[in-house]
């Protein structure tokens, strides 16, 4: 079960790591905004905007999947890995700076998840104790 976990939620994290990045090219390629035929074709005629779309109903799936089994509060937070994996892929593609508040804030992530898992795992013991 616990390799049904790792693969399911490295899965998630590739799936919404694709559609941040992708929807991030996408934005990329649709500047500079304007309502008109031209800009609706340029947005829709850049492959990123397909490949944020992938990502999303790929990531939909494979959350709708994993919630079939995975425990909701760990699993809850194990979805937002994709904060930090989207972080990191941008600072190398994007040259995106990472600062303090960035990596405070994806310990805090790191945290939570290792929390609530820590909750669930007593909770599970209890359980088979009773």
């Amino acid at each position: 079960m616990k390799r049904f976990y790792l693969i399911g939620f490295l899965v998630l994290m590739a799936f919404d790591t694709l559609a941040q990045l992708s929807f991030k090219m996408a934005g990329n390629a649709a500047l500079p905004l304007e309502l008109s035929p031209a800009w609706l074709w340029r947005v829709f005629s850049d492959p990123w905007i397909y490949g944020a779309l992938a990502g999303y109903i790929g990531a939909f799936f494979t959350w709708m999947h994993l919630l079939r089994r995975a425990p909701i509060g760990p699993a809850f937070a194990a979805s937002h890995l994709e904060i930090i994996s989207a972080l990191v892929v941008s600072h190398y593609l994007f040259q995106e700076n990472v600062g303090a508040p960035q990596i405070a804030g994806c310990l805090f992530i790191l945290a939570g998840i290792a929390c609530l898992a820590m909750s669930e795992a007593q909770d599970h013991r209890k359980a088979e104790h009773a």
